[in-house]
């Protein structure tokens, strides 16, 4: 599915069944952004449906030991037919700076402009500065702070990526 990962992982599209493990990884690999509003924050932002009903455009990669190595949920927009979207993505922090979160993006990318899709846009919170710098370095444009964006008290940032410019979107 996904060539170009590093030795011993392995990429496969999520099933209901992986909802409970990739919970299981967050706390850790947020390494307690934002304490036990954050973990609640976290939780709630990936309920069970994304591992039912989006599992086509979505990714699990794992080691050799069945363990979650990364994930991406993702979706083409329903309401823009140009559009789509990187809802979660995470990488096990041992595991960063390999490129992992890149080849998973390619990926989505790749299917993204399969199904004619040309933008795809993301959000995450002001405060994780490493996801800021992770989208800006893939070629996302950065928006300003959104105030009250998921809810009272839930800011973030968006990001824009045009496939038709972006050399990471040609392979």
């Amino acid at each position: 599915m996904i060539d170009d990962l590093p030795a011993g992982l392995t990429a496969r599209h999520p099933v209901e069944e992986d909802h409970a493990r990739v919970l299981g990884v967050l706390d850790a690999w947020w390494g307690g952004l934002k304490g036990q509003a954050g973990a609640l924050e976290r939780a709630l932002l990936l309920p069970r449906l994304y591992f039912q009903h989006f599992t086509t455009t979505g990714f699990l990669v794992e080691g050799d030991g069945g363990e979650v190595a990364a994930f991406l949920v993702g979706f083409l927009s329903q309401t823009e037919p140009d559009a789509a979207y990187v809802h979660f993505v995470g990488v096990d922090p041992r595991l960063r700076g390999q490129g992992i979160g890149r080849v998973l993006y390619r990926a989505f990318f790749a299917l993204a402009g399969s199904h004619g899709r040309r933008y795809v846009h993301c959000v995450t919170s002001p405060q994780n500065t490493a996801s800021r710098g992770f989208h800006t370095r893939l070629g996302f444009t950065e928006s300003a702070v959104k105030a009250d964006y998921d809810g009272p008290g839930l800011d973030r940032v968006a990001f824009t990526l045009d496939l038709s410019a972006s050399p990471l979107s040609r392979g």
